[in-house]
């Protein structure tokens, strides 16, 4: 029934789009959906490269079953054991008893703990190849890029890289599926954002695994979410360079919490100082109404980050707690970092963003803004010049460091 888009002359995308779910992993809004990439190669052997979510897995039979016309599966290999990847291992087994699943020893083990599976199993070790007949598969582990059994396939034949989860962004394919064929412009923030609030914490193993990747000649990089790459290889490999180095841009971040909005006038404060010192990219968040990825996205994006917040119940405002442990968690580096409070009887905030700001061991901007219940003159001045300095700080240049080792 369907007609499954062809990527190469063997290779069809029998992937799926998602345009139901509200949360990816329950908690990452998804408002252009996600797309979970599932690849099959035709050649005197056949290859499925990953599954895809099992709430799919019924039209995922079907275009695999479209494309075999009655062939057998020989192998289904694994980049990476995520169940919205692997989620429909039990189904193909059902349709495809022979077949052979592929994957490193952390895959194997997890195939068994997660699904029960532990026969019909190819452990394979680092570098080695598995040839479909034309085509010869060779097997790059990358561990931490974010699990620890995740690898790419290298197809040497066509030069496509299966790249599981890296290189991947939130949003549904619709349409096409290559990036020729369509409009790329609105995946490029998804792709930051699903970098920043999955693959973040992971900057030194994907620096690691991209210079794994430096000698291998691909010309098409095929994720398992969001489009396939192919005009545009070169842009993305660079964004995954600067993210994962923790690079920002010339940009400042300023999130605030403010229950009757005396704080939300200092963020306002701040940000005028920031235009003042000749920043122009300045992205204001309200903790309460913005989801945290989308914040987070940005702290990647830009090189400073201004936090604001009341005292509640002595101790900083609860969304904004929240916040500052999602960027712990992800040990975002290199940032310029400026704070600023405000209280209506007990201060707490500063003193808790300044324990903040020691573990993260940022640069951190000496000016610090606290003010007791309504903005005052002084203080107003004080959040304009917190503003500056953090601009200054932000534009000295910054010498870029090597691959991470």
């Amino acid at each position: 029934m369907f007609q499954n888009q062809k990527i190469t002359k063997d290779i069809y995308y029998v992937g799926v789009n998602d345009r139901q779910k509200h949360k990816f992993e329950n908690m990452i809004p998804l408002p252009f959906g996600v797309s979970y990439n599932s690849y099959l190669i035709m050649d005197q052997k056949t290859a499925l490269i990953d599954t895809v979510d099992i709430s799919m897995g019924d039209i995922f039979i079907d275009k695999i079953q479209s494309q075999l016309q009655g062939r057998t599966l020989d192998y289904l290999i694994i980049n990476h054991m995520e169940p919205d990847h692997s989620g429909s291992i039990r189904i193909i087994r059902q349709y495809y008893p022979e077949l052979t699943v592929v994957g490193n020893s952390k895959t194997l083990s997890m195939l068994n703990g997660f699904y029960g599976v532990d026969t019909n199993t190819k452990e394979i070790k680092d570098g080695e190849i598995l040839s479909l007949g034309t085509h010869k598969l060779q097997f790059h582990l990358t561990p931490m890029v974010h699990w620890p059994e995740t690898m790419m396939t290298y197809d040497q034949t066509d030069k496509v890289l299966f790249s599981g989860d890296a290189f991947g962004a939130f949003g549904t394919l619709d349409g096409s599926v290559i990036d020729k064929d369509m409009n790329v412009d609105r995946y490029w923030d998804e792709m930051t954002r699903y970098y920043a609030n999955i693959v973040g914490k992971y900057g030194a193993a994907v620096q690691k695994a991209l210079q794994k990747l430096t000698p291998v000649d691909f010309e098409m990089i095929c994720s398992t979410h969001g489009p396939i790459w192919k005009e545009h290889i070169t842009e993305v490999v660079d964004l995954y360079d600067q993210l994962s180095r923790y690079e920002g841009d010339e940009g400042v971040v300023v999130v605030y919490g403010s229950m009757y909005g005396f704080t939300e006038l200092m963020a306002e404060t701040v940000a005028q100082g920031l235009s003042q010192g000749g920043i122009k990219n300045i992205i204001i968040h309200n903790v309460s109404k913005t989801d945290a990825s989308f914040i987070i996205r940005d702290i990647f994006k830009y090189r400073g980050l201004v936090v604001g917040s009341p005292t509640y119940s002595n101790e900083l405002y609860p969304e904004v707690e929240s916040l500052l442990r999602k960027i712990e968690i992800r040990g975002i580096k290199n940032r310029i970092f400026g704070y600023f409070g405000s209280f209506t009887w007990a201060g707490a905030a500063v003193k808790r963003l300044s324990t903040f700001a020691e573990t993260m061991k940022w640069v951190t901007a000496e000016i610090i803004v606290e003010e007791k219940q309504g903005l005052k003159a002084e203080n107003y001045q004080a959040c304009l010049d917190l503003g500056r300095q953090v601009a200054k700080l932000v534009k000295q240049p910054v010498e870029r460091k090597e691959h991470c080792a």
